[in-house]
């Protein structure tokens, strides 16, 4: 690559950003992100990006409020050292789900982010599996949303060889099932959910024909696993001889390790947008894809200022 070209990362996903730059032939940029000791974030840059064309890889997993003010300080001391051009690669964005108003008197968080992002000095957005993809609206700036698809499908090709049934895990999820489906020529069924309080949800019953076959529940992300594991026991309890789940984001807060390992799921298949938590390394169910090397193309068109739409696809 070019040496006009830096990439630099926090704290939240570095094991990701290595291999996006061994895809790129570039070593890390030389930089610090730390704490001073009263807990405030400090940047250092050691090396001159003036003119330079910047990446900034960082996911706003847990902790998110400390991964965003990284990557927000970042930005800022990157413009201000002359930085040519900003590029805040965040393959997982946090606040997504606070996309609107839920009820009366709440925030709408995601287009605070924006907001932030912006005037802190990125000048471009590249992310993966918006939660919502109207957040895409809320910049304006360019926003190139990736999808997982293409890294999963070729993993779920490989490792489900008879037909298999995509399951949505709401009525929301459809159309992005359907985008499974398709390509793996695979029957589709809906789970209706109904949820009464956040991160909890009742599963009433299921919408198409899963008897006596093998079902993958797709979703954006998993967090504290409970629309998972109650879909999966739903779809066990309708019939189905096993059920996988495929989520790009791994999350997994709380109880989630709990109750994928004791739920009828057979594997949960993730990508590395987000490191896997301690207790989550040891759980035999938990497959990790990497989409490192789609992030890596990415940037190598936005860098050569070349199309990025086949990677949409």
């Amino acid at each position: 690559m070019d040496s006009s070209i830096c990439v630099f990362t926090g704290n939240s996903n570095r094991g990701l950003s290595e291999s996006i730059c061994d895809i790129l032939g570039i070593s890390l940029g030389n930089g610090d992100v730390g704490r001073f000791s009263d807990g405030e974030t400090s940047v250092d840059i050691y090396e001159s990006i003036r003119g330079k064309d910047i990446y900034i890889v960082q996911s706003t997993c847990p902790p998110t409020n400390e991964n965003l003010m990284e990557l927000l300080i970042m930005m800022d001391a990157m413009r201000r050292a002359s930085a040519k051009r900003i590029t805040a690669v965040m393959p997982y964005f946090g606040y997504a789900r606070q996309d609107r108003k839920a009820s009366p008197r709440t925030p709408i968080t995601a287009k605070l982010v924006a907001n932030l992002l912006t005037v802190s000095g990125a000048d471009r957005i590249l992310t993966m599996d918006l939660h919502a993809g109207q957040i895409q609206g809320f910049f304006d700036i360019p926003v190139d949303n990736l999808y997982a698809k293409p890294v999963m499908l070729e993993y779920l090709k490989k490792r489900f060889i008879d037909k298999i049934v995509i399951v949505s895990p709401d009525a929301g999820g459809v159309e992005r099932a359907r985008a499974y489906a398709k390509p793996l020529e695979a029957d589709l069924a809906i789970i209706d959910k109904r949820r009464k309080v956040a991160n909890q949800s009742d599963v009433m019953h299921i919408i198409g024909d899963v008897q006596g076959k093998e079902c993958l529940i797709v979703d954006d992300m998993v967090d504290t696993a409970g629309t998972l594991t109650k879909g999966a026991e739903a779809l066990i309890k309708a019939g189905a001889k096993m059920v996988s789940a495929c989520c790009t984001h791994a999350v997994l807060s709380g109880p989630a390790i709990d109750r994928i390992n004791a739920s009828s799921l057979q594997e949960v298949i993730v990508t590395d947008t987000i490191p896997l938590r301690e207790n989550a390394k040891g759980c035999k169910k938990i497959r990790v894809l990497s989409v490192a090397p789609l992030l890596g193309e990415a940037i190598k068109q936005i860098f050569a200022d070349g199309s990025v739409s086949a990677l949409f696809l």
